[in-house]
């Protein structure tokens, strides 16, 4: 399938600031894209250049094989939805998304069949002639989403759309994004910080730092296969291994980490002896349990002494940091099942923590500011400490 979006070495600075450098890619027709990354990384610059609102300095656009780069925006088939939804305060739900439409034009029965599709669409026929003051927030993004899809563009920009939402209502807007973005089937571009949203809506994600892609590729691989350490820190939580090949034996090899014991780990990378590697092993991917781990025939797996210094109940699972050696980890047991009188881990406990060697992976890049993108704990969510043999609180 021939690239339909294609930005080709585009930067945009502003004064000394290099907001976008040298960005390169290519997003398919009908594809569900995500630009995500913190706050400053250029993923909305990128956006707004592919929306005609910024001018590349350097670099072309092409739209499904047109050179759109110096295009203003009214003559490109590319519409964008903001936080703010945008929508015309004076005017119903039906003319809000008719607008478009009547400016163009469009004869009046063809009006009528688009808005009706629209509304049947975003499910809010019954609102039809509502204000937008007399609806929720939730509803004024369907009316944006609809707006913007009704004369069909050829791209649709989404520039963190659910960021006004609450919880439970930006939960809701992912499953009726993804099921739109289905039925119409018109290619999205979803701009966002949230890791969540991305990983639940895309096709292909590009995470972005700095201004650059760190990586592209399927929300899967990103999560389990990331190739730096941003990328591993910032998509969910991991814990971070930095030391020496020791030994190779077939696909496995033996890392020394200081301060702690001696990894096994899964040398997909072909990393010889001598070499210094960091690792990255996922909390979920580390078990916790008050015993050692029954033995498993026919494979090697690690097993550390750990202490528990901190623990945060989550309702679907139980996120504990322990502390082996000179390091620190963090591990999530999910609750399949729960029993009142069943003995829990907390505070102080000695444990066994234990991953098999498949579970961690190696990263290609890793600098020292990444680590410092690992979560710790929040403050005030930890579950109370036991009590000391006298009653009084442990200290």
């Amino acid at each position: 399938m021939p690239d339909f979006l294609v930005f080709d070495r585009v930067t945009k600075r502003f004064g000394d600031l290099t907001a976008v450098d040298a960005v390169s890619l290519s997003v398919q027709k009908g594809e569900f894209f995500s630009l995500l990354g913190p706050s400053g990384c250029g993923k909305t610059t990128l956006l707004r250049m592919l929306g005609g609102f910024e001018t590349p300095d350097a670099g072309r656009i092409f739209l499904d094989g047109r050179d759109i780069t110096g295009l203003p925006p009214n003559l490109r088939r590319v519409h964008t939805i903001f936080q703010n939804y945008a929508l015309f305060p004076n005017m119903t739900v039906w003319d809000n998304i008719a607008f478009s439409l009547q400016v163009a034009r469009y004869p009046r029965s063809e009006i009528r069949k688009a808005v009706e599709g629209m509304l049947e669409l975003i499910k809010m026929a019954d609102h039809a002639f509502k204000y937008p003051s007399q609806i929720s927030g939730g509803q004024k993004q369907r009316v944006a989403i609809a707006r913007a899809l009704v004369d069909r563009p050829q791209v649709l920009l989404l520039d963190e759309p659910l960021a006004a939402l609450d919880l439970k209502l930006r939960q809701h807007m992912l499953l009726e994004l993804d099921i739109i973005h289905d039925q119409v089937g018109i290619t999205f571009v979803y701009v966002t910080h949230d890791q969540g949203e991305a990983m639940s809506l895309s096709d292909r994600i590009a995470v972005m730092n700095q201004g650059r892609i760190e990586q592209l590729d399927p929300p899967a691989k990103i999560y389990e296969a990331p190739r730096s350490g941003f990328v591993a820190a910032f998509i969910g939580d991991t814990n971070f291994f930095g030391g020496t090949v020791t030994s190779v034996e077939g696909d496995y090899c033996t890392l020394a980490v200081n301060g702690f014991a001696d990894i096994l780990c899964f040398n997909d990378k072909g990393i010889s002896a001598g070499s210094p590697v960091h690792l990255s092993v996922r909390p979920e991917k580390i078990r916790v349990t008050p015993t050692p781990p029954p033995p498993e025939k026919g494979s090697r797996i690690n097993v550390f002494r750990c202490k528990v210094t901190d623990v945060v109940y989550q309702g679907i699972y139980t996120k504990f940091w322990l502390t082996s050696g000179a390091h620190r980890l963090s591990a999530i047991k999910p609750h399949s099942r729960f029993l009142l009188d069943q003995a829990t881990i907390t505070w102080g406990d000695d444990v066994y923590c234990w991953w098999h060697p498949d579970d961690g992976y190696m990263l290609e890049q890793f600098t020292a500011a990444d680590a410092h993108l690992v979560q710790m704990p929040p403050a005030g969510y930890s579950l109370p400490k036991p009590a000391a043999p006298n009653g009084e609180p442990a200290p």
